[in-house]
């Protein structure tokens, strides 16, 4: 498999964000379980860390609010070395996105959890480009 730089997304990440940002996290979890299996570098982190905070939405989903809480914490906490930006992703706005997201679901506690407003929910959005000279 191909080495990505620092702005050149692999293929299958591009296949997970477009997963992710439909709502279809378990099927993300599969396409970046298998980029992060492959990946010898220290980059696999950004994608655990990018599984996690889908598969705790996956959780949000079928209201198990302890695995919601525990995997958008562990992944928002795997990509933050790699913010405000890398492999072309804005992860200062995912950071703060999933960030809020949390909050509510913290909020809302396990009893309440089907309150969630999906409207909450983080997208992952392409990084702005390097301004030019």
């Amino acid at each position: 498999m191909p080495h990505a730089g620092p702005d050149t997304p692999p293929p299958l990440l591009l296949t997970a964000v477009a997963q992710f940002n439909r709502g279809e996290y378990f099927a993300q979890h599969e396409t970046l379980e298998a980029l992060w299996r492959a990946e010898p570098r220290e980059v696999r982190r950004l994608y655990q860390g990018l599984l996690q905070i889908g598969v705790g939405l996956h959780h949000a989903r079928r209201l198990n609010h302890r695995g919601a809480v525990s995997l958008l914490r562990r992944g928002l906490r795997a990509i933050t070395p790699f913010e405000p930006a890398c492999l072309g992703l804005d992860l200062a706005a995912l950071h703060a996105d999933a960030s809020r997201a949390l909050a509510a679901i913290e909020q809302l506690g396990p009893a309440r959890l089907a309150d969630f407003d999906w409207r909450l929910a983080p997208a992952i959005r392409p990084a702005a480009p390097p301004a030019g000279p």
